[in-house]
């Protein structure tokens, strides 16, 4: 069983920048493609980023391209979510999730494990 645990949000203003980590505690951490998704209030979940196992292609959705970056260390079995140029509508609570030997998708139904989420808020 995977679990995966989300840290890093919080509050910031909006142009700031926020680091966001989701610690996968399974052994074989590089054969899983890892996905970013957030669920504001009232709203669906929606993707955000993924990073595939192999080649570490990486996708984004058009709302965080260009200002989001995903990373992987498969040494501390850790993805990341770098944010910057953050914007009151990137407020949200942020999921991490993974699917072992995925594709990089953003359907969230290609994804098999889920974290709790960590809530990222930014203030106008």
């Amino acid at each position: 069983q995977v679990q995966l645990v989300e840290s890093g949000g919080g509050l910031v203003q909006a142009g700031g920048s926020l680091r966001l980590s989701c610690a996968h505690s399974g052994r074989t951490f590089s054969s899983y493609t890892m996905g970013w998704f957030r669920q504001a209030p009232d709203k669906d979940r929606e993707f955000v980023a993924t990073i595939r196992w192999d080649a570490g292609d990486t996708d984004y959705s058009d709302s965080v391209k260009g200002r989001f970056t995903i990373s992987r260390d498969d040494v501390q079995k850790t993805v990341y979510l770098q944010m910057n140029s953050l914007r009151p509508e990137d407020t949200a609570v942020y999921f991490c999730a993974a699917a072992q030997f995925g594709l990089a998708s953003g359907r969230s139904d290609v994804y098999r494990y889920w974290g709790q989420g960590t809530q990222v808020t930014v203030s106008s």
